[in-house]
């Protein structure tokens, strides 16, 4: 997504814009189909790390309204969404107390230097009750796996995708970073469509579905704020 490392050569602006604002279709499908499957709808999402907006075109008609937060505001942001630029890296989201009934980091917790930090905030800005949705690389994938044994580090890791991915997280990480935020009822998700190692090729569909672990490009934990 949007949110990378300040250096002197290139401001943050300019490193952000690299990015494109975008993820895949299969990302955004899975944090709707978790919305779905707990058929959870409310007054307002946060979406933080929101890029261009895409992930209010899979959900938007399960809330009344939406926030993204950004570095940038990209071309393409949906007309109807609010938006407000936010540098992510920095200690707090400019936002109040249990502000959004649900609040999603898509593909953005990986670009950021202290995700501890990050997942507080999320947390911080969840009514009680609500709900905390992140997505990642999953790092426990065939894939990533395969490129740790062959390469020394992580699929999504490589030397071209530093310095925007900074940071890691096995599943275990996320479930630890959550409980310790003080998340409860935490579950994790899979996007179900993953790449064959050394190929541009993606697993059949059933295969995704019989092993989704080892078979998805990207991880979503879900983890509900408990009420007060």
């Amino acid at each position: 997504m949007t949110v990378l490392l300040r250096d002197t050569e290139n401001n943050l602006e300019t490193r952000a814009r690299q990015s494109q604002g975008g993820s895949g279709a299969a990302i955004y499908q899975m944090v709707a189909n978790a919305l779905h499957v707990r058929r959870l709808t409310g007054d307002l999402l946060v979406d933080v790390g929101c890029g261009t907006g895409n992930l209010w075109r899979y959900v938007g008609h399960r809330f009344r309204r939406y926030l993204g937060l950004d570095a940038v505001r990209y071309d393409g942001f949906p007309a109807e969404a609010a938006f407000m630029p936010a540098d992510l890296n920095q200690a707090a989201i400019p936002l109040p107390d249990s502000a959004a009934d649900v609040v999603a980091a898509v593909e953005i917790i990986e670009h950021l230097e202290n995700p501890r930090a990050f997942m507080r905030e999320l947390v911080r800005l969840t009514k009680p009750g609500g709900l905390v949705m992140i997505t990642t690389p999953n790092q426990l994938s065939l894939l990533s796996k395969m490129t740790l044994l062959w390469k020394n580090r992580f699929n999504a890791f490589q030397e071209g995708c530093y310095p925007a991915h900074l940071t890691a997280l096995l599943e275990i990480d996320l479930r630890r970073i959550a409980g310790e935020s003080g998340l409860e009822e935490i579950d994790v998700c899979h996007s179900g469509r993953g790449r064959l190692a050394f190929t541009s090729r993606h697993y059949p569909r059933f295969l995704s579905c019989l092993f989704p672990r080892a078979c998805s490009d990207n991880v979503l934990l879900i983890g509900w704020k408990p009420d007060a």
